[in-house]
């Protein structure tokens, strides 16, 4: 396999997403016990909702990335959807965060970073929505009472690189094409130089959530999964096929990168469903022809994919059905049919780049680390 599982680095990613996808407030979680003062924050909004990592430095400290996680949470909001409902979910959600770190937890207020993802940004540019990100800080600035406070999105090409860093091994690092698919866009890249310092960034100003809400914009009155199946074809042949064909051979990725590792939600979904007897990998290797049967799957046989029929084919008595069952709840519980045709729908476009005559990629799915460069970029922070 490509990664191995027991890097630090990629084993915290995984404790990341069990929790990050739920959509539990932080107000009703439990209180663990916290020894140390040495807790750090960091809170983002995102396309689809907010998320919070809580960390504690610990041993030889930042310069040698010792952590340990102390809680991950979310508020699903749907912030990029930009109407008066989301806006206020999604302040109530993020003010919500911020005083369970600052009040429940302690964490003083210099050590909980805030920031917009850069998916947040995209969308918002693309739709001349830029003001509700302004809004959206200015009016968190009030709720909590701290008219300096820094709020900006995060640069795509800054989440890229930490997004590569946190879950490519080192052994695969000058190899390996990420590619991180979010709620309001898709950003990754790789290192062409054989160092770190330069990194050639692949950014796409579609995601999952933004293909499904420029595919309901198409709908009329035909509010029918047909028609969204058609429509999304048309999204999906139309100006986003333009873009990924055009950012992908811009970026020379295919002649320099051997594997080509897909991260972000719809990675983590697809793997989960498509192989639940796998709930423990954090990386799976798969195939372009697993992924069409996969999309077909969710649009002809949708009530194969339930917790409960799909724990039923499963026939390895050694197998932790229970825990496979609670996953693939999960998984339902934050994608739907629809969001699971434009994502999948999305992935095969863009695998489908890499479909070559003569040569054939290795792909790989990435279950665990979509906001793993959250914690990175809080420890980034900390060490400037």
């Amino acid at each position: 396999m490509l990664f191995k599982t027991n890097l630090r680095g990629l084993y915290f990613l995984c404790l990341l997403l069990s929790i990050i996808y739920s959509s539990t407030s932080a107000q009703n979680s439990i209180k663990p016990k916290i020894q140390g003062a040495n807790i750090y924050a960091g809170i983002e909004v995102g396309s689809k909702g907010v998320k919070m990592s809580m960390i504690e430095i610990t041993g030889s400290g930042i310069k040698n990335g010792n952590f340990r996680i102390i809680k991950d949470t979310s508020v699903n909001t749907d912030f990029i959807s930009f109407t008066k409902e989301s806006f206020t979910k999604t302040l109530n959600g993020l003010t919500g965060l911020f005083n369970t770190a600052y009040n429940n937890y302690q964490i003083p207020s210099e050590r909980i970073f805030t920031v917009f993802s850069s998916g947040v940004k995209v969308v918002a540019e693309r739709e001349n929505k830029s003001q509700w990100i302004n809004n959206m800080a200015d009016s968190f600035r009030k709720a909590i009472n701290e008219s300096s406070r820094i709020m900006n999105p995060i640069e795509v090409i800054d989440e890229a690189k930490l997004s590569h860093l946190g879950i490519v091994p080192v052994a695969k690092r000058y190899t390996t094409f990420l590619i991180d698919i979010g709620s309001g866009n898709t950003k990754g890249g790789y290192f062409p130089s054989g160092n770190t310092k330069d990194f050639k960034l692949f950014q796409l100003t579609w995601g999952t959530k933004s293909i499904s809400n420029a595919t309901e914009k198409r709908l009329d009155e035909d509010k029918s999964l047909d028609n969204f199946n058609k429509q999304m074809n048309r999204v999906l042949s139309g100006p986003a096929e333009e873009e990924i064909t055009y950012a992908v051979n811009v970026s020379d990725a295919y002649n320099m990168s051997d594997n080509i590792a897909f991260s972000g939600g719809i990675a983590w979904a697809t793997a989960t469903l498509i192989f639940p007897e796998l709930a423990e990998n954090p990386v799976i290797p798969i195939t372009y022809d697993d992924v069409v049967k996969f999309n077909q799957r969710i649009y002809r046989d949708y009530a194969s994919l339930s917790d409960s029929a799909i724990v039923r084919n499963i026939t390895d008595n050694n197998i932790d059905k229970k825990q496979i069952s609670a996953t693939v709840k999960q998984v339902n519980k934050v994608f739907d049919q629809r969001a699971l045709l434009s994502g999948t729908g999305l992935l095969l476009k863009i695998m489908r780049q890499f479909e070559g005559v003569y040569e054939k990629k290795q792909f790989y799915f990435v279950k665990n680390g979509q906001v793993g460069w959250i914690s990175a970029f809080v420890n980034q922070s900390l060490s400037e």
